[in-house]
């Protein structure tokens, strides 16, 4: 027998193998949530990553986190419709099942959370979110995506209930999302799950890396890194100029690039209360939206 042939056949191996390329794919809640049970009885802490598919980078970067702590991976995968004021952009999400499952596997997840519409929706996506997110719900996104964030804290709570994580990856790429998220921990005393921000994964241009991004065409995809430079101007002024004036310089900017910018703002990075100007001795944030054609990109950077 050849040396190749004995190691192929050694059982150790080849069930070590297997497991490296073995994911759980589940579709409904209640096998979920019995799965989930076994693996907590084994002593195994459950590390959450919510996506909405279409997987980069920046998503494997979260599961990577959430696998260096230790944690049994569950992702999910729910383009969710009571998100989406713009019904064409729900349409238009990009779904890429076939490529995330694989992405999935190789990147070492452990469970694939598949679920459809009606699973999640049992009742229909006309009921209503409750949550009360105050001040959170009124400024930048929100501001510009009417509804958005009551549609994100619906799904992401009843993602929540059935994963019973205990700990939730977010990327700091959604920065308003994530303080949303976190204040409907509060709401809902979810004090047992862990929020853990990443840092968000960018392209060699400083993109911040968004399942959006594939819409972009060529050319759009060229001029996209401007909003990125925009952030570093922010950063990099700070101190040196007053912050309306360097808004100005970066809207004219994205203008004449032929981007639509929503808005320019820096804020309070803890409360994200806007801010006309910096602050000394407060820790901030710089925070951009902009259109390239119909497709809408929105990125942040923390200010040093």
């Amino acid at each position: 027998m050849s040396a190749k042939l004995r190691f192929f056949c050694n059982p150790n191996f080849y069930f070590a193998a297997l497991r490296a390329f073995y994911m759980v794919i589940l579709k409904k809640i209640a096998d979920l949530q019995a799965y989930i049970a076994q693996q907590k009885a084994q002593g195994k802490a459950i590390g959450f990553v919510p996506t909405m598919g279409a997987l980069h980078k920046g998503h494997i970067s979260l599961l990577e986190t959430a696998r260096t702590q230790r944690t049994y991976t569950v992702c999910s995968i729910f383009v969710n419709p009571t998100q989406f004021n713009d019904k064409k952009d729900f349409e238009k999400y990009p779904t890429t099942i076939d490529e995330d499952i694989k992405l999935l596997i190789s990147a070492g997840c452990d469970v694939l959370f598949l679920p459809n519409v009606a699973e999640m929706y049992p009742d229909g996506t006309e009921e209503v979110s409750n949550y009360d997110l105050g001040y959170l719900d009124t400024i930048l996104e929100a501001a510009h995506r009417p509804g958005h964030f009551l549609g994100v804290v619906q799904i992401v709570a009843k993602l929540l209930d059935a994963v019973q994580p205990d700990k939730l990856f977010m990327g700091q790429k959604d920065y308003q999302q994530c303080m949303v998220i976190r204040k409907m921990l509060e709401l809902d005393n979810r004090t047992s799950i862990q929020m853990v921000v990443c840092p968000t994964t960018r392209e060699d241009d400083g993109l911040a890396m968004s399942s959006r991004n594939r819409r972009l065409t060529e050319p759009q995809r060229a001029l996209a890194g401007i909003i990125y430079q925009c952030l570093v101007s922010i950063q990099t002024k700070r101190g040196h100029a007053d912050f309306e004036v360097v808004k100005k310089e970066c809207i004219e900017l994205m203008q004449y690039k032929g981007l639509t910018p929503d808005y320019v703002e820096i804020a309070d990075a803890d409360t994200l209360v806007v801010a006309d100007n910096y602050k000394d001795g407060q820790k901030m944030v710089a925070l951009i939206a902009a259109k390239i054609g119909e497709v809408r990109l929105i990125d942040n950077m923390l200010l040093q």
